[in-house]
């Protein structure tokens, strides 16, 4: 099947090298700046919740974190299902660079989770349908990297990842609408794109300035991964060579 010119013009792995080269370098300055100013924002300006009173400030690093779980696992999804169809090194090096930050994302909207549930619930952990769905969602990241490591052939493991994340991509809407499909403890969503947002103003900017720091780390570690995968994968080509040694 003929790659579409949208994907082709970044499909050659030198061309992706060379265009993105600089990026993570711009992304990560954007991003401590956006951190800097949501963390001053959350845990300076921002009052007292009326009534969770200073532990809501978790949210500032819980929800982010959550957002960028789901976020990376359709951008993992994303990636495997482009690499099935076109069978492109750069996808393959996405997806593979997706799974560890993902992991890590969830692992610690987990960890982040429970911190806020003790004074909130009384317990460290409940087995409600947001948290047993995120959970099912950071074994899918963890079978997925084990299927990468367990597999010798980076293509076969690239195409064995990817159906497991397209069958994995169900557990996504689960999540999101878990607590309005069912009886749960965890509360409703507060901020939406398409309605007026529950939240004060003075909670949400940093709340979306903190998310725009997630995303730009992302971006940045995410494009750092990919060139070295990409570097690791055409090893033996002329433009690596060119690329380590330094030469035009």
């Amino acid at each position: 099947m003929r790659v579409p010119w949208f994907i082709a013009r970044y499909a050659s792995a030198r061309e992706f090298y060379v265009l993105t080269e600089s990026w993570p370098l711009w992304l990560g300055l954007l991003g401590a700046l956006l951190l800097v100013a949501g963390l001053y924002g959350g845990l300076v300006l921002a009052g007292p919740d009326a009534l969770q009173g200073e532990v809501y400030r978790i949210i500032y690093v819980h929800v982010p974190s959550a957002w960028m779980s789901l976020f990376a696992y359709v951008c993992l999804a994303l990636f495997g299902l482009v690499g099935l169809v076109w069978r492109t090194r750069v996808s393959l090096a996405a997806a593979r660079a997706c799974a560890p930050l993902g992991a890590a994302f969830t692992l610690l909207a987990l960890l982040t989770g429970a911190i806020w549930g003790k004074p909130t619930w009384g317990a460290w952990w409940v087995w409600d349908a947001r948290l047993s769905a995120e959970l099912v969602l950071f074994f899918l990241y963890l079978g997925y990297m084990a299927l990468q490591t367990a597999v010798p052939d980076p293509r076969a493991a690239a195409r064995a990842g990817a159906v497991l994340a397209l069958v994995g991509l169900v557990n996504v809407p689960i999540i999101h609408f878990s607590v309005e499909w069912w009886s749960t403890l965890h509360q409703g969503s507060t901020v939406s794109l398409f309605a007026d947002s529950r939240i004060h103003i003075s909670m949400l900017v940093p709340l979306l300035l903190m998310a725009g720091a997630f995303k730009c780390y992302f971006g940045a570690v995410l494009l750092m991964r990919m060139q070295a995968e990409l570097l690791l994968l055409d090893r033996d080509r002329a433009w690596v060579l060119q690329q380590v040694s330094g030469t035009p």
